[in-house]
This record gives C-alpha cells, structure tokens and sequence, in this order.
C-alpha cells in the first residue's frame, strides 16, 4: 500500500518520503539516502485543510516550504489598494509551495485550498541548515525554482495576444501535463477550481471561460460532467492553441 492509500494524516515510522508514492515528482526526488532521512526527519504534517481555508497569508512573515500530499490549492494576489483578488496560479500533489517567498520577508500572495487538502511543512531555517552541506538538496531547490519561472514565462506567453480560446486550450493542455507528470491520466482529471478561479487566472471573465468551454465540447474536444473533465482529443486542443 503506497503512502497516498493510507490515512494522508498518519505518520509512518522511519523515513516516509522514500515511501511516498509522489517521491518521484516531489522536493525530495533526487536527494541522497542520508539527506532524504534528515529532510524526512525536520518535515511536520499539519492538521488537513479544509476548502477555503489557508495555508499561506499574504504580507505574514515567511518561515516554510510546504508539500503538497493530496487535494490542491490556488494561489491569490490582493493587490495594495483593491477588494478584489487575483489567482496567479494552482498547486498539485507533488508541487511545493512558497519558493517565492525565499529571499523575502514577507509572503508576496496567500494560498487557499480549493478541496481537501494534505501538507508536509517544511520549516525553511532547518532546510537552510541542511542544504548547506547537501549539494543534492540545493540542486533539487534550483531546479524547482527554475520550473516556475518556466511555468511563469509559459503563463505570459499564454496571456499576451491570445484570444479566450487559446488562453483556455493552453490552459488544460498545461493540467494535462501535470497530471500525466503525476502518473496520472492526461485525458481524464477532476478540475477543482471553479470557472470564476480559471477565469481570474486567464484574466477572462467567468462568462467567457463557460461560454468557451461549452463550445469545446460542442467541437468534441472536450467533455465536461459535473468537474469531471475528459479531453477527447489533445490535437484538438493544440490545434486552437495554434490558430493565427
């Protein structure tokens, strides 16, 4: 039975990240024996969070990594002045959360669980401690760090001179992705955020992302039961994604 089958707020003895079944997609997937024991050693397993609640708040002081374990969140932005907030962005089991805090002092945005959610926290001053003499800790931090500035330069593009469509084609082929990066199935994924939450990632407006949406699978791109989404077809979805 993998980590995942079990009880996500029972903790099993002895080193548990080498038993996970997302330690292959996680922080911890190219860490040494010895730094995987000591990183397994600092990680705490908070209470789960409920939909709704946060995990992280934007403006309070940074002080940990977490990982996600099972559910997902968003990511939202209040920008100094206005009511409304911005989601800039969606975690998935085996994604960290809070790199961009590193360096700051504060949390530049706060994160909310879209459904049930389980953590590993990672306190950032003992990560601190142990990266030092672990090479293979820091690499694995780096790369993290460079996929989401990738992730971020993909979203920019995605955003710049796009119509709707592209914006939401490009949209669920990134998902697809991640997913199948998961072991998962790229064709078949429950989406948890709601159309409003897409539509404030993709700076559409939530009239817009279900009007697009139900045009796809008038197309037979996709289909779409209840949150249950299924790409029927992936040339599909990069054909629009293409369009001039």
């Amino acid at each position: 039975m993998t980590a995942t089958e079990q009880d996500p707020g029972t903790r099993l003895p002895g080193a548990q990240c080498d038993v996970c079944s997302l330690h292959g997609v996680c922080l911890t997937q190219d860490l040494s024996a010895d730094a995987l024991e000591r990183l397994d050693s600092m990680l705490d397993q908070p209470s789960p969070l409920k939909r709704g609640e946060s995990l992280i708040t934007q403006g309070n002081a940074f002080t940990s990594l977490y990982l996600v374990r099972s559910g997902s969140l968003k990511q939202v932005v209040r920008p100094l002045g206005q009511e409304l907030e911005h989601v800039v962005g969606f975690y998935l089991p085996g994604e960290t959360v809070g790199l961009e805090g590193i360096g700051e002092s504060h949390c530049p945005a706060s994160v909310v669980a879209m459904e049930t959610t389980f953590v590993c926290e990672l306190p950032y001053a003992r990560l601190r401690e142990l990266y030092c003499n672990n090479p293979s800790l820091s690499e694995s931090l780096l790369h993290r760090m460079s996929r989401e500035l990738r992730g971020e330069k993909r979203q920019l593009c995605l955003m710049s001179g796009r119509t709707a469509e592209q914006r939401l084609a490009g949209f669920l082929l990134g998902l697809s992705e991640r997913f199948q990066q998961r072991g998962c199935s790229r064709y078949r994924f429950r989406l948890a955020m709601s159309r409003g939450d897409i539509g404030s990632h993709l700076g559409l407006a939530l009239e817009t992302v279900s009007r697009v949406l139900g045009r796809f699978q008038r197309q037979g791109v996709i289909q779409i039961a209840t949150r249950e989404l299924t790409i029927l077809s992936l040339e599909g979805l990069r054909a629009i994604l293409e369009e001039h």
